[in-house]
């Protein structure tokens, strides 16, 4: 079995061009250091040059340029750098990151120093900061929450006070099975809290943001008969927006003891870790979230209220409210927001106990929040099953999975429907979550598991009330996304009458893509010796030569899927070069035009800060018929790494010139 020196994956949320620009630059850059490499690719068409466990193992060290989910820590414990793949679009840049990897394992100071310059290239907005951070907390808890609130549901299967040894239902297995999730979920806060400050702060950060956490649970404890801060007291608690401010706060205390500590000598950093930072950052933290104990129980308090006011105002404004937040993003900040709302809600109501109104509202809650995170992936699977013809083979695919991710409450799986069609899918998805959780809390369904969907049915109350709440709102979703689709699918066919059956399309890309690919790219879309004032103005002008030409039906669906890829990240590239791709099902033919501008593009927004002289735009079906045709568009990508191919299209005002050069590196 063969050895590399370094493994790598790469990966764009289109997958076509910079995937594979980065894997170039990455061989390209392994090559000059005498070093081997292998890098694996996530893009359209799948995993390609997958990395086995062995050379994961055998490798020296693991570079990350992706900005979607590779699967990363299969790397665990392997010296590793991880940066979006616009960090690694270049040969110099490459060959830093490969350098960075190689530091981490023997060199940490160096390895720092190369973090710390990126963190300041990233330019990270303020908000994906401290999403980032958030997430990080919100990622390691949820799995104590998961733990502890299934386990302490399933005891209830013995009897809902069978963990009471003067009850008459009493089970000891059922009262252990209780202690081990109350334990569990009682972790939740402490843990948020923790993660959020090792995310800032890294490893020094987790004493202080545990005690944050345990300090957000327990509240000042005050003596009840003197008034006086007592540690024999009790306080009052405030929750998990308390463990977020004590996350963030432990964080950035340890940010500043750093600075603060700097100038003390080398030799000193053990003592810097094992004692300075632990104790200065506990003391500090401790003392400030004691101090804001009672504003923040206060606030705690009000937001509660306000979710138990709405409930008051009837199931329709509560339901609407929980199923809009939970099918906005699906799995993002506003999904999460109210996930995690309900399963704090979910650890106050175990903890007043069976019966109470607050285990009522709270596991009503919980419940309306469940089937709205489960109905999205079911409205997915309905539409790609009644309207199968209307959907591509890899949407129809995805849709079956989607019954299992629904089924056991993974909202995720519905995300690339929505990405696809903003509007009107979300509004759809919305609208099914919210009547799922709406009819849930009429019908006073109560769930005492915070996740685990429909397999945690015998221990709700009202389950088949429950299911039929969900189905109910997947259907409705259902017919509504099918109709969408319908009215779609239909339009895109009187627009174009001449466009190539699927089938066909697909029978083509198997039986000749050697020779499909030879002339790809045709003389007459190779516009040379155009002048455009904007970015904007190219894509137009590439977005109608696509309608005339015959490769889409819709100039402006065309032009806005360009935009939305700019959104996600430029696609200048460097030395005048930019590669622009839409995905659209108004796409008939996948296609590349070219345009060149020899004054120059100003205003898009380029690695090298240079004006753009030559687009090489990528149109692809959004469909997806034929995979032949984005392995031949990836190559388009792969070959602006090479500096001869660039001198050539870029040198060259011959139209056939230019087509053949590309159209040679396709084959």
């Amino acid at each position: 079995m063969a050895k590399f020196d370094i493994i790598a994956a790469t990966g764009c949320p289109t997958g076509i061009a910079h995937t594979f620009m980065a894997k170039e630059a990455l061989e390209k850059a392994a090559a000059e250091r005498g070093l081997t490499i292998k890098v694996e690719t996530h893009g359209q068409v799948g995993v390609e040059n997958e990395l086995t466990k062995s050379e994961v193992a055998g490798a020296k060290a693991v570079v990350v340029a992706a900005d979607k989910d590779v699967q990363a820590e299969r790397f665990a414990g392997k010296p590793m750098v991880s940066v979006g793949v616009s960090k690694a679009l270049s040969v110099e840049a490459a060959g830093k990151l490969i350098d960075r990897a190689l530091a981490a394992k023997g060199d940490n100071t160096v390895a720092a120093a190369a973090d710390v310059e990126d963190e300041v290239e990233e330019k990270e907005s303020i908000g994906h900061v401290i999403y980032k951070h958030l997430m990080n907390g919100v990622s390691h808890m949820l799995v104590f929450v998961v733990a502890g609130g299934v386990l302490t549901a399933v005891s209830f299967l013995w009897g809902i006070t069978s963990f009471d040894s003067t009850a008459a239902d009493y089970n000891s297995f059922a009262a252990m099975l209780k202690i081990i999730g109350g334990i569990a979920m009682n972790l939740m806060v402490p843990v948020l809290s923790a993660y959020i400050a090792e995310s800032i702060g890294k490893r020094p950060a987790l004493v202080p943001g545990f005690v944050a956490g345990m300090i957000a649970i327990q509240g000042l404890p005050v003596n009840a008969e003197t008034g006086m801060i007592d540690a024999g007291g009790a306080g009052v608690g405030f929750g998990f927006l308390g463990g977020i401010v004590g996350g963030f706060l432990a964080g950035y205390v340890i940010l500043l003891l750093e600075k603060v500590f700097a100038g003390l000598p080398k030799n000193l950093d053990g003592l810097k870790a094992i004692f300075l930072y632990p104790l200065f950052s506990t003391a500090i933290v401790g003392l400030v979230m004691l101090g804001i104990s009672g504003p923040m129980a206060a606030i705690n308090t009000a937001m509660m209220d306000f979710l138990k006011g709405l409930s008051a105002s009837g199931a329709v404004v509560l339901g609407l409210a929980i199923g809009c937040m939970c099918a906005f993003d699906m799995g993002g900040p506003v999904n999460k927001a109210a996930y995690v709302t309900g399963t704090a809600m979910l650890t106050e109501a175990l903890a007043a106990g069976v019966g109470t109104d607050t285990y009522n509202f709270g596991t009503n809650f919980m419940a309306a929040v469940s089937a709205a995170c489960i109905v999205p992936p079911l409205i997915t699977t309905f539409a790609v099953v009644v309207g199968k013809k209307y959907f591509s083979q890899e949407d129809h695919d995805a849709g079956i999975v989607n019954l299992i991710l629904g089924c056991t409450h993974i909202t995720e799986g519905a995300i690339p429907f929505m990405t696809k069609n903003i509007w009107p899918v979300m509004p759809i998805m919305m609208l099914g979550s919210s009547i799922a959780s709406i009819l849930t809390i009429m019908f006073n369904v109560h769930d005492p598991a915070p996740h685990g969907g429909f397999l945690v049915l015998p221990v709700v109350e009202n389950g088949p009330l429950w299911v039929l709440a969900i189905l109910i709102g997947a259907v409705v979703g259902g017919i509504l996304f099918v109709a969408f689709k319908k009215y779609d699918f239909e339009k895109n066919q009187k627009a174009a009458p001449v466009a190539k059956p699927v089938e066909a399309s697909k029978a083509a890309a198997v039986e000749a893509p050697k020779a499909e690919a030879a002339d790809f790219v045709k003389v007459e879309n190779v516009f040379v010796a155009e002048d455009f004032a904007s970015r904007d103005e190219v894509l137009s002008f590439v977005s109608n030569q696509a309608v005339k030409a015959g490769f889409a039906s819709d100039a402006d669906a065309v032009m806005n899927a360009f935009l939305a890829r700019e959104a996600e990240g430029t696609t200048g590239m460097m030395e005048g070069f930019a590669i622009p791709h839409a995905k659209s099902d108004a796409i008939t033919e996948a296609a590349v035009i070219v345009v060149k501008d020899e004054s120059g593009v100003t205003g898009w927004d380029t690695m090298d800060g240079a004006p753009v002289n030559v687009a090489i735009a990528l149109l692809i079906p959004g469909a997806q018929a034929g995979t032949t045709h984005l392995k031949i568009l990836s190559k388009v990508a792969e070959a602006l790494m090479d500096e001869g191919f660039r001198a050539t299209v870029k040198g060259s005002t011959d139209a056939a010139e230019i087509a053949k050069t590309i159209n040679a590196r396709l084959v």
